[in-house]
């Protein structure tokens, strides 16, 4: 089974960048989108009469907001159920959490908060990563948890270009936002790409300001996240850099259940 995260952007500009022949391309079980950037009727506008879709179910959460936010799974297996948010109706404004639940798994795909320039919304930021937390932990009490997404966050200096710089000034590189990230593998999850590749360089996010992404000058924002105990059967982690349409390129796993 193979599964899939990507931001994309907004949708409705990534189908005008070949997102059909991506689609046959990743040839993905389960896909995970974030920042869709549309309503829910938008999103399946967008994605009507893709012939890569036929095989496929789309389920979708949109921001009060339009045109902001946004999550979205893509699915060719059919979940008991899919809901969207935390169950924190402070938190649930934005469309920023899809989860579906399959026989053997939970599966959430994440846009987590930016911080913002400034850092003016990090406070928000750090409610979020706790409740989150939380959100993830009660799910893990069901059944294993496969949480994808872009978590807005290098974790280590090795997940981005330009680490001492960044620290304590650039949203996605402050502490307190690592902190964040430690608090979600304490409560007993696995950077799944991290643990397989602990000494590669690779990036998922450039800018698109100054060639950053010809240069290479990126950051690792986009993970899959995965339950302890289903860590056996993750047979491989990917990040890849060669799909274009996006300022962020997909990330993903193979599972074997």
């Amino acid at each position: 089974m193979k599964l899939i995260s990507w931001n994309v952007n907004g949708i409705r500009a990534i189908v005008k960048k070949d997102f059909n022949g991506i689609v046959n391309r990743l040839n993905a079980d389960i896909i995970g989108l974030q920042e869709t950037k549309a309503q829910d009727d938008q999103v399946r506008e967008a994605l009507f009469g893709l012939d890569s879709l036929n095989e496929y179910e789309v389920f979708s959460s949109s921001a009060i907001k339009k045109g902001y936010s946004g999550t979205a799974i893509i699915t060719r297996i059919q979940p008991e159920s899919v809901s969207a948010g935390i169950g924190v109706p402070e938190l649930d404004t934005e469309g920023r959490v899809l989860h579906a639940v399959f026989p053997n798994f939970h599966f959430v795909t994440v846009y987590t908060p930016n911080s913002s320039s400034g850092l003016k919304r990090l406070p928000f930021r750090e409610t979020w990563d706790l409740a989150f937390r939380d959100f993830l932990k009660e799910l893990d009490s069901d059944k294993p948890v496969i949480c994808c997404g872009d978590l807005n966050v290098a974790h280590m200096p090795i997940d981005l270009a330009r680490p001492k710089p960044n620290y304590n000034k650039t949203a996605g590189y402050t502490q307190k936002e690592i902190d964040g990230m430690t608090n979600h593998l304490a409560a007993g999850f696995t950077d799944t790409w991290r643990s397989e590749n602990p000494e590669t360089t690779k990036y998922s996010w450039w800018s698109y300001r100054g060639g950053a992404r010809e240069k290479n000058v990126g950051w690792r924002l986009d993970y899959m996240l995965a339950s302890n105990r289903i860590m056996p059967n993750i047979k491989n982690t990917f990040i890849l850099n060669d799909i274009m349409g996006s300022d962020h390129c997909p990330v993903g796993i193979d599972l074997e259940l």
